[in-house]
């Protein structure tokens, strides 16, 4: 899924909209990878990473000066997905898997996101941060709100897991 080119007006100085600009071509797509393997659901990614990128332009100020703005904007996008799943449920039943409309992956990533697909969220989102992000440790749980400790732990037993379901696939 491509994601669309942003536009937007902000109440800043231009050097502040280009700032802003070059931050969003070079994290919108990978943030949008990552959200979408960690929600297994391209859509409800996209949308994530929309809402998040406003919200990050609304306080670029602030966010640029954060150490890791790409991982704030991960955060921000998968709790706005979280609260959006929790509304969902409340007001209707889920529907079926196959109902979610999705961008075919490569064939040889199709087995590898089944195995990542298997992992718990919690694992899930660890690994995603880690591997697709390429934050450290400290980013990572600073990003998850949990501590480093237990990123050390979900990303080693998340990676056990994933060469377990893969190595069985051969």
């Amino acid at each position: 899924m491509v994601l669309p080119a942003v536009t937007i007006e902000l109440g800043t100085t231009p050097s502040a909209h280009q700032g802003f600009e070059a931050f969003y071509r070079a994290n919108a797509d990978r943030v949008y990878r990552a959200l979408a393997v960690t929600l297994r659901n391209d859509d409800l990614a996209a949308e994530a990473v929309a809402e998040a990128m406003a919200r990050a332009c609304a306080r670029w100020p602030t966010v640029s000066r954060l150490e890791n703005p790409a991982g704030w904007v991960f955060r921000v996008g998968l709790n706005w997905a979280t609260s959006w799943w929790r509304k969902v449920r409340r007001e209707r039943p889920p529907a079926a898997e196959a109902d979610h409309p999705r961008t075919r992956p490569p064939e040889n990533s199709i087995v590898a996101r089944s195995a990542l697909a298997g992992l718990p969220e919690t694992q899930r989102a660890v690994i995603t941060c880690r591997v697709l992000l390429e934050l450290s440790t400290a980013e990572t749980a600073a990003a998850l709100r949990i501590s480093e400790g237990t990123v050390k732990s979900r990303l080693s037993r998340g990676l056990a897991a994933l060469r377990h379901e893969l190595n069985s696939e051969d």
